[in-house]
């Protein structure tokens, strides 16, 4: 049985953070619904969050169920309609998310892992990581604003800017647009970004494409091809609005 099973929530834990006394499996599930509620209106589904933590659906169901529960709930959940985060689950998620994003970038940054090996380093890690920690980390750090893939680090006040990006196979054939973020759960895939040169702050037009790949022209160089698959995990900056007169 994996430990993201429903055995293992603890129904005691107030709130979710590195400080609490909290399950791994309950930071797990807070932090996928907020990355994965942030794509879409905040809701997620049960299909949905079994596939990003590799559990079975039953499992989610029975372990959504526990979290509903729980004093104080940390989502909201109908089976026909998914699981939103209640406001304790949003504050528990931040939390967990600033640990997990300064581990990745002090990994990345001091410890020289590769962007490709941080995030399950840091899946690791901050399960057992203090709160006191978790600000030494920042402060080494210099409070920094976003991890090595580009996603935006909650401050220490939990104040946070939610991200704002269209997928990169969205863009049109010549359109010049400024990668935001990618995601950080597939090695694989982020090792096929790193050869194209796709990393947060890169500049990226579409050459051209066909039904399985796209041709990326990454800070002015030649473009290179990119599976369209992987390239859906790749974010990039919203058009900027015409204003109107």
């Amino acid at each position: 049985m994996s430990n993201l099973d429903e055995a293992n929530f603890d129904a005691t834990a107030t709130y979710c953070s590195p400080a609490a006394n909290c399950s791994p499996a309950a930071q797990d599930y807070i932090r996928a619904i907020h990355q994965l509620g942030a794509q879409q209106d905040g809701r997620v589904t049960t299909s949905a969050l079994a596939e990003r933590l590799g559990v079975r659906p039953a499992s989610v169901t029975a372990m959504l169920q526990k979290m509903a529960a729980a004093a104080p709930a940390l989502v909201d959940y109908h089976k026909s309609h998914g699981a939103r985060l209640t406001p304790e689950g949003e504050t528990a998620a931040l939390r967990v998310a600033r640990c997990h994003r300064l581990l990745e970038l002090y990994l990345h940054d001091k410890l020289g892992y590769g962007w490709d090996e941080v995030h399950a380093e840091a899946d690791r890690l901050e399960h057992v990581v203090s709160a006191a920690m978790t600000e030494r980390l920042a402060a080494a750090l210099d409070h920094p604003t976003h991890d090595p893939h580009g996603h935006a680090i909650p401050a220490a006040d939990l104040s946070y800017d939610p991200p704002a990006g269209r997928p990169l196979p969205e863009l049109a054939a010549g359109e010049a647009a400024t990668v935001q973020y990618v995601t950080d759960d597939d090695p694989a895939v982020l090792r096929a970004l790193a050869a194209t040169g796709l990393r947060p702050g890169a500049t990226v037009v579409i050459a051209r494409r066909d039904a399985a790949r796209l041709w990326t022209a990454v800070n002015g160089h030649e473009p290179l091809a990119l599976d369209t698959a992987a390239a859906h995990h790749v974010y990039v900056n919203q058009p900027e609005q015409t204003p109107s007169h």
